[in-house]
């Protein structure tokens, strides 16, 4: 199992010893949202949703995964795939490396083949403490070869979105990853692949206008930020107040855009029912 991946278990394992009371502590974290602040061990215990208000607070790529999949089922893909520097942009190598080494990731994305109680599916997970998420070469390809890999194994496709956009450091070798991208999905819907798309705080810019938003199945977590341009970017061109709780998840799911919202402790039960139908469907 990726080393990574483990760590990442064993912090889980910690934070389920922590909502059984096992583990105390004396911390408190604030929330973003509702700028309260609660006991940290009550984020830990809630899988980092505001104790407050609810807020579902950004969470990395590998902790997801361990809350979704069955244990020992997690298998990384295309591990090995890093940024290019395309541009030769000024300081770029540099934030790279030193994000690798402060996250244990080599780009914002993971790709990883997994089971949800017994149902096996691929997964691309991307990661908001790398660069926010930001799309470049790097998470552009794995995100089009998960799509491959799923359409050869014949297996369903889920991602989980959270980014900023397109990555400007690498210009517009980023921009072109939406082509990229949305045409590998393309591709494996036609072969009649599954894709369930799901959108968390934030997902913006070229991710939402491209693969994020070509789901078979649109799903989100409450209160997720999801949209191209940020609000304040869009007031200030059309020159209007926009409406209470535009581009948030429950303002989209009212106008048809998503399909359900899902609350971060019921990701695992939902995405099972959703492959279990899937199976099912295929067998008939």
């Amino acid at each position: 199992m990726n080393q990574t991946f483990s760590r990442r278990r064993d912090r889980l394992l910690t934070y389920r010893a922590m909502r059984e009371g096992k583990i105390t502590s004396s911390r408190r974290t604030g929330c973003p949202e509702c700028g309260e602040e609660s006991a940290s061990l009550e984020w830990e215990r809630g899988l980092w949703v505001c104790p407050q208000c609810g807020f579902h607070r950004p969470i990395d790529a590998y902790y997801r995964l361990a809350n979704i999949l069955d244990p020992g089922s997690f298998q990384e893909l295309e591990e090995g795939l890093s940024p290019a520097d395309p541009l030769s942009f000024p300081g770029y190598p540099a934030k790279l490396a030193g994000l690798e080494q402060s996250t244990g990731l080599r780009d914002a994305a993971v790709a990883a083949l997994g089971k949800v109680d017994g149902h096996k599916a691929v997964f691309a997970v991307l990661d908001s403490r790398f660069l926010m998420g930001s799309m470049g070469t790097a998470v552009g390809e794995k995100v089009a070869r998960a799509a491959e890999y799923a359409a050869r194994k014949k297996l369903p496709l889920i991602i989980f979105s959270a980014s900023g956009g397109a990555r400007m450091q690498e210009g517009i070798f980023s921009l072109m990853q939406m082509a990229k991208t949305a045409a590998a999905i393309r591709r494996f819907q036609s072969g009649g692949g599954l894709y369930i798309s799901c959108f968390t705080y934030p997902t913006t810019g070229g991710v939402t206008a491209s693969f994020a938003s070509l789901g078979d199945i649109m799903l989100s977590e409450p209160g997720a930020l999801i949209g191209f341009a940020g609000p304040r970017v869009i007031e200030q061109t059309i020159k209007e107040q926009l409406p209470e709780g535009f581009q948030r998840a429950e303002y989209l799911l009212d106008h048809g855009f998503l399909d359900r919202i899902v609350p971060r402790s019921q990701w695992r039960a939902v995405l099972a029912q959703l492959l279990a139908l899937h199976e099912k469907g295929g067998r008939a």
